[in-house]
């Protein structure tokens, strides 16, 4: 055998256990170098709920654009009822009816009243709205007369031009994830259409060859391929839009030519498996070989150290671990937060509460650890509770999990009670 290429396959081995840990925060940081943003398209509203708005959106009129009264009742003159502070009635003559969506060509003048519903134009000489409850009326000779028998001051149940936003004034920012409320205000001001950040399209494949389809049954030595759809499911929650991919077999060589065929097909590629240091652990492998550049291949936390992210022609390729947990946590760490540079997003990563632990926890590591757990409020304090399954390989904790509670290597565990940061998982509070 040639020995430069026995030693070149040595030091490539060697190569496996000589990684270089990166912190989270620097992993991070590092990948915002490489995150290119994405392009827009124009959609129509009914379209845009979920999306995220690619172009600041400003009000194009007034609203309210006119006088609206704030009660069913009669809009009056204001100094119609300054008598009525020593419990005197004052009658007004009843010169209209306005119902919503009607404008009145009555002037309230000094002695009259308007008849009007919740939301109707203010007619013009009138500068308040008397509550219904607060009157009485009566008819004579077929005219209406109503009562006052308390003071209106001057503005009363009247909502002026442009309470809520004057013309000109930034409705929405660029970066805003549309909602039932955005959705709302667009429609108000008659925005039909907006512009909004492409998804992005992740491919998403698993690699081992223990994988079985989720549709096959049982074998022994084998397993259900469950990250792929899990890793779906978390994309769509990002924003992006996921195509899942078969899984391959433990085969540098087809692995090598699925991830090429997959970053020119799509904008990010998220792997997971076969990222360890093990014999069959491809996609370390691949990442190492040359063909794409290392970013990071270790990151200190647990768990999920061995996460690793490469680029390649300006594309993000992410090989997670094959554990679920591990894989879970990589996703929302490092994955979660591309997606949402590459859609304008200003949060980029998971909001940070403070909690108290509610229970001990005794894992001691060299290395940060992300434990999954549950939040609750107790007399004010939020209290965070480890799971008590909490292994990389343990899946079944992530659907009850609300948050990652975050205990650093000094604290060497940490007892019940003690101050921790948690990050708040998507939907967590819901």
């Amino acid at each position: 055998m040639n020995h430069n290429i026995n030693n070149a396959h040595q030091e490539f081995d060697r190569s496996k256990f000589q990684r270089k840990a990166v912190q989270v925060p620097d992993a991070q940081s590092i990948i915002k170098e490489y995150v290119k943003k994405g392009i827009t398209e124009t959609v129509k509203l009914e379209q845009g709920d979920g999306r995220v708005l690619a172009t600041d959106i400003f009000a194009p009129h007034a609203f309210p654009t006119f006088r609206r009264s704030g009660m069913d009742g009669y809009a009056i003159l204001s100094t119609d009822t300054d008598c009525c502070s020593n419990g005197e009635a004052v009658w007004l003559k009843v010169i209209d009816n306005i119902p919503c969506g009607s404008v009145s060509d009555q002037i309230v003048t000094s002695g009259t009243a308007s008849r009007i519903m919740t939301g109707a134009q203010v007619p013009e000489g009138a500068d308040a709205v008397v509550m219904l409850e607060m009157t009485e009326s009566r008819i004579e000779d077929g005219i209406e007369w109503v009562a006052v028998k308390k003071v209106i001051e001057a503005c009363k149940n009247v909502t002026p031009i442009g309470l809520e936003l004057q013309v000109g004034e930034l409705i929405l920012k660029k970066g805003t994830l549309i909602g039932p409320g955005e959705i709302s205000v667009l429609a108000t001001f008659g925005v039909h259409e907006v512009e909004v950040s492409k998804r992005p399209v992740v491919g998403i494949f698993s690699t081992g060859t223990e994988l079985l389809d989720i549709r096959e049954p049982l074998q022994p030595g084998k397993i259900r391929n469950s990250n792929t759809y899990m890793l779906a499911s978390q994309l769509s929650e990002a924003g992006a839009e996921p195509v899942v991919m078969n899984a391959i077999p433990d085969d540098i060589t087809l692995a090598r030519q699925k991830v090429e065929e997959a970053l020119e097909r799509y904008d990010v590629v998220v792997t997971t498996g076969g990222v360890s240091v093990g014999d069959y652990d491809i996609m370390g492998d691949l990442v190492r070989s040359g063909t794409m550049k290392l970013l990071f291949n270790k990151v200190t936390m647990r768990p999920g150290s061995v996460t690793t992210a490469a680029v390649k022609d300006g594309k993000l390729l992410f090989a997670l671990s094959g554990n679920p947990g591990a894989c879970y946590v990589g996703f929302l760490l490092f994955v979660r937060p591309t997606l949402r540079q590459m859609l304008g997003m200003k949060e980029l990563y998971l909001k940070e509460w403070s909690a108290e632990l509610g229970s001990d926890y005794d894992k001691v590591n060299n290395f940060t650890r992300y434990v999954r757990g549950t939040l609750e409020v107790s007399d004010g304090r939020v209290i965070a509770k480890p799971a008590q399954l909490d292994e990389s390989s343990v899946m079944i904790t992530i659907k009850d999990s609300s948050c990652l509670i975050v205990i650093p290597p000094d604290l060497k565990g940490a007892p019940v009670g003690q101050k921790v940061k948690v990050l708040l998982l998507p939907g967590g509070l819901s």
